[in-house]
């Protein structure tokens, strides 16, 4: 396969011939692109015109849609940086590889360009001077818009016919991007990923996948790729959804750029807070009370909770339904609740047929009670007059007007059928009656999920009686009002609900087929009119007419809105959606209830774990992967290791060392590639003088980084205060819930910085982060890992002695 003219030889012609070879290249390339853009976009107008009444047809017809639609935004997104390097093979093949394919101008003709996720271009990706895989030159574009700037080689073999410029070697392509200055935003690494991170982003897609790394190693990126690498190779993937858990909003915000610019729809990028379907989980609460929340055992009291709403009666139960008193025994609705719960139903599924039950009973008491009425009233009469005469007479007078054969009415015979028509009668007015309803929902409401839980929340008698496995302290950490906010420890807690209550749709079914009936008749009725008004303007009948083309389902199906939602789209708008594979960064910090929650998003188990066991801050979270994996997939999880640290400079990771050693002495940090960093430092002062301290300290490392980021990463009780100091010099400082990464300065707490990088960190008030936190050794290893190319650390009062290796004082 080749792209271009075979190269025999590698001579040095000047460089600026070469950047002009690219540059005439990469205008092929994008005339292509524009041209294969306006094919898509001509396709996908003539789909959406189309029409098709069928059901099937209209399926069809969205299917089609969206692959287009989806095909299109690959393409649009692919403009920036389109091309990014040049393999040249030992055999003369020459393969220019970029964000997507793109195909050679005849169905015979070799690919313009190749997908950095083929095979084909792998070797890019893991190529060595020890094993070049058959490639003696490796090429590195720099582009920008359509422009060529600038090409760096890598030459295996004899390099003696390198061009006269200055050849990287190794890894120096990535760490030269490396030195660029950040952004608040992640972009995506296409070309530069490394040999041991491909290897994992191309693994299979079948079973659990861990990828342990320390902070630098380049887990997200790892991630996010291996996610656009698995839509590419697995079309199914397509259809239904990658899910990306990340640790919160802010983190989110900071890769959201990374799939899109790869051209990827069909990803959806959610943290546990937003995994409920129409709820905004962001509260903050006790880590204590997440920590209780996020056990296994909530499982079973949900399960509690829900079985007590379903007839679950320490007494009779006395109603007055048609003013009657009826009473109803506990071995009843025992039995009433079994039946209608014995073949798995969920609550809200059940409670049809547990009302069905109900109101048989009731219909039969009813009728019962009017039956003995008109028995004894028959009784009463009876003592009152010859019953026997007045038969008589009325058979006279029947024979007279009838004839002789004519019956008396017999009272007593007809008894069955009455019973029978008054217990239809009651049966048909029951689910009216207000009195019935009533019943029925005491003993068997209609619950939501977030009905249920706030009723457990509120009520400590109803948390007493289904978690007797949590003691009194426990439940009172779970106590709250009723209307209180959403915490992201609430939303497996909610999924697990709506697992147990259901959702009866039937009502929902039946407006759906009543709406397209109703649009089925208004189009027939548009036929009919204009088959109307062509008999009346005298038109032959052999003259053809719209309406003899078109059948009412037809046009009815022209008025069905094509959905064009992306994959991402419907799988955030529907809770039961299942998910072809699940991608957890951070996962160290999910409790067991939130990866039951993710089980049930991918029943399949396939999934990509990615973290670091030395950074796990939640209460609720793990410290080894076997601890969190376990109880869901048993044994069958691989382990894979990044053990190079590209991103933070050894200096500044020598700084974490001895904080990384109190966490655990057997965790070892990844191998820094990164040298010549100025040493971190450190400045005391004292409490009071500490906020403007802070203030002045972020003003100088925001100039000294001047077009770059800086963070400030502080204790979150403080997190306000130290804050609105630093605004006093910075006034475009940003920080809070929605927090801009884009500013030149932000300050966070540490479950905020988690997964970021800046250009300066400044640590501030390191002994509040390790009071603040039962894992504090792991949340100030975070804060201290987040920086790229300066670190201080402000503390008031004394230095932590696992800090105490620090220079003191700035320069």
């Amino acid at each position: 396969m080749t792209s271009s003219t075979s190269s025999s030889s590698l001579e040095k012609p000047p460089r600026s011939t070469e950047l002009a070879r690219e540059q005439a290249y990469m205008d092929v390339l994008h005339d292509a692109l524009g041209a294969l853009r306006e094919e898509i976009r001509s396709e996908l107008r003539t789909v959406l015109r189309e029409s098709s009444g069928t059901a099937q047809g209209q399926v069809e017809r969205g299917a089609a849609a969206e692959r287009l639609a989806r095909k299109l935004f690959t393409l649009e997104t692919a403009e920036n940086g389109l091309c990014f390097g040049r393999l040249d093979r030992t055999d003369d093949e020459r393969l220019y590889i970029g964000r997507i394919g793109v195909p050679g101008a005849g169905p015979d003709d070799d690919p313009l360009l190749i997908d950095w996720r083929a095979p084909a271009a792998r070797p890019f990706y893991t190529a060595t001077a020890a094993a070049p895989q058959g490639v003696r030159l490796r090429r590195h574009l720099h582009t920008r818009d359509r422009r060529v700037l600038r090409v760096d080689d890598e030459l295996f073999g004899d390099t003696s016919a390198a061009p006269d410029d200055v050849q990287l070697s190794g890894e120096a392509a990535l760490l030269a991007a490396l030195q660029h200055g950040k952004t608040g935003r992640m972009h995506d690494a296409v070309a530069t990923l490394q040999t041991e991170q491909d290897k994992i982003i191309r693994s299979p897609l079948a079973g659990v996948m861990v990828v342990q790394g320390s902070p630098g190693t380049g887990k997200t990126v790892v991630a996010l790729h291996r996610a656009a690498y698995l839509l590419y190779s697995h079309e199914r993937l397509q259809r239904s959804g990658v899910l990306v858990v990340g640790p919160n909003s802010v983190f989110l915000e900071y890769i959201s750029q990374v799939l899109p610019g790869l051209g990827e729809t069909s990803v959806l990028l959610s943290s546990v807070g937003g995994l409920y379907p129409g709820l905004s989980a962001s509260a903050e609460e006790p880590a204590a009370s997440a920590e209780i929340k996020g056990r296994l055992v909530m499982a079973d009291v949900l399960d509690r909770a829900v079985r007590a709403r379903q007839a679950a009666v320490t007494a009779p139960v006395d109603a007055l339904i048609g003013g009657e008193h009826i009473r109803l025994s506990q071995d009843f609705l025992a039995d009433a609740a079994a039946r209608a719960t014995e073949d798995g139903r969920q609550h809200n599924l059940a409670r049809p047929v547990f009302r069905d039950i109900l109101f048989e009973e009731l219909a039969d008491r009813l009728a019962r009670v009017i039956g003995d009425i008109e028995t004894r009233f028959e009784e009463v009469l009876a003592g009152e007059m010859d019953v026997e005469a007045l038969d008589r007479a009325v058979q006279e007078d029947l024979a007279s007007v009838f004839g002789q054969d004519a019956k008396v009415y017999d009272f007593r015979a007809r008894l069955p059928a009455e019973f029978a028509d008054r217990k239809a009668n009651w049966l048909h007015a029951l689910p009216r009656d207000p009195a019935a309803r009533r019943l029925l929902d005491s003993l068997w409401p209609l619950l939501s999920p977030e009905q249920l839980l706030e009723d457990l929340y509120a009520d400590p008698a109803r948390l007493a009686a289904a978690a007797p496995e949590l003691g009194k302290e426990e439940r009172a950490l779970l106590v709250r009002e009723r209307g209180a906010p959403w915490t992201a420890s609430d939303v497996p807690l909610l999924d697990e609900a709506a697992e147990l209550l259901g959702y009866d749709d039937r009502a929902e079914t039946e407006q759906q087929a009543a709406r397209r009936a109703a649009e089925r008749d208004y189009a027939q009725g548009v036929l009919d009119i204009a088959r109307g008004s062509r008999d009346a303007d005298g038109t032959s009948d052999e003259q053809l007419h719209a309406a003899d083309l078109v059948t009412a389902d037809q046009l009815a199906g022209w008025h069905t809105q094509t959905d064009l939602r992306t994959v991402a789209e419907r799988a955030a708008a529907d809770r039961s959606w299942v998910f072809g594979h699940v991608i957890v960064d951070e996962a160290q910090e999910l409790s067991p209830m939130t990866w039951r929650l993710l089980v049930r998003r991918c029943p399949t188990r396939s999934f990509t774990v990615v973290g670091d066991a030395a950074q796990s801050s939640d209460a609720a979270g793990a410290t080894s992967w076997r601890e969190a994996l376990e109880p869901f997939f048993g044994t069958r999880w691989r382990l894979s290791q990044l053990t190079v640290n590209y991103r933070t400079p050894g200096e500044i990771m020598e700084a974490s060392s001895q904080v990384l050693k109190a966490i655990s002495p057997e965790l070892l940090p990844a191998r820094a590639v990164r040298h010549g960093a100025e040493p971190p430092r450190c400045e005391g002062t004292t409490p009071e003088e500490f906020p403007a301290r802070l203030a002045e300290v972020a003003a100088c490392a925001a100039r000294r980084v001047a077009g770059g980021r800086t963070a400030v990463v502080a204790p979150t009780a403080d997190l306000e205060r130290l804050a609105a100091a630093v605004a006093t010099r910075i006034p475009d400082v940003s920080w809070g819930a929605n927090v801009d990464l884009e500013r030149d300065v932000v300050v966070l707490d540490v479950r905020q910085a988690k997964g970021l990088e800046f250009d300066s960190v400044i640590v501030a008030d390191p002994q509040g982060m390790l009071d603040s936190s039962a894992r504090g050794l792991s949340d100030l290893y975070v804060a201290l890992t987040r920086a790229g190319r300066f670190l201080q650390v402000l503390h008031p009062g004394p230095l932590p002695d696992v800090l105490s290796h620090l220079a003191q004082d700035f320069s």
